[in-house]
Order: C-alpha cells, then structure tokens, then sequence
C-alpha cells in the first residue's frame, strides 16, 4: 500500500507554494504563439503540461487561480474535495476519488480563472492526484488568494475561504 513519504521519495515531489507536494511530470515541446492565446497571457505557453499532486490529511491546496483550464485525475489514496467558486458565485464542491457509487469522480476540470482550492476529505489520510493544464501551466498565470480580499469578494464563502488561505 502506498504512503506519503514512500510516494514523495518515489516521484521527487517538492513543497508547492499552494500547499501539497508536486512535481512536473511533462510539459509539451511545442509552444502556443502568444498572438494565438487569448490576452490574459502575456507570452507564448507550451501546448500542456501535467504534475503529480499529493496533499496529506491536515493539508490543503490553498484558494488559487490560474489562467486556465485545470484538469484533475484520481489516483490513489482517499477522496479528495475540490472547492470551486463559480461564474455564479456559487461555491461548488467536487470530490474526486475511486468509488463511482458515491458520486466521486475520477476526473475533474476547473475552469480558468476560477477561484479553487482543495483538501483531503474528512477521515482521509492522503490523496494522490495529478493536474493536466491547457495552455500549459505557468507560475506567472498562478495567482494565490488573500483571505480578506476574497472574503470581502464572496462574504457567503468567508468561512471555507478562511479555512483554504494561507
């Protein structure tokens, strides 16, 4: 059976700035042109990239956004909750996991520019993810909340958005 620490020596997982472990597990040769991105990226992107993504009990991805779309894939551990803020401002809650009978999902998208975070769910000891981002994923696109400005943003959110700040 896997564990954390067997699974950060295994995959070279560092500390993310958002919270969890990670590494890059690809990132495509090719390049987007910046003039064949939509304007809210400031250069060329590579076509995708991918991580492993491992967020122990006690953990939490911190409220972040990116500037796009994010698709998550379970793959092994216990449950992990995904907390979107929506175009509507509704907080929608997705729990990614191996039990299709409880409405756990395998995989997830977030859209860009959404506002997300995530944790183990309760009673979970560890959940193993990875992340496939498109345009790929890069630090300058990564935007990590203040808890009093997305608070004072979604007041109906503030206790989630306190628990999932750093």
């Amino acid at each position: 059976m896997d564990t954390p620490q067997q699974l950060i020596t295994q995959y070279s997982l560092q500390p993310h700035p958002e919270g969890g472990w990670y590494t890059q597990t690809y990132k495509s040769a090719e390049q987007v042109a910046a003039d064949a991105l939509p304007k809210r990226f400031s250069g060329s992107r590579p076509l995708s990239t991918a991580i492993y993504f491992l967020l122990e009990e006690g953990n939490f991805s911190a409220f972040h956004r990116i500037k796009s779309d994010e698709c998550w894939h379970f793959y092994t551990g216990d449950p992990l909750l995904v907390y979107e803020i929506q175009a509507d401002v509704a907080m929608k809650i997705t729990t990614l996991g191996n039990d299709s009978r409880k409405g756990q999902l395998f995989q997830y998208v977030v859209p860009a520019n959404s506002w997300f975070a995530s944790r183990p769910a309760p009673g979970s000891t560890f959940s193993f993810v990875g992340c496939t981002v498109a345009p790929g994923f890069d630090f300058e696109d990564f935007e990590l909340a203040e808890a009093d400005i997305l608070s004072g943003l979604y007041p109906q959110h503030e206790n989630i958005i306190r628990q999932l700040c750093r």
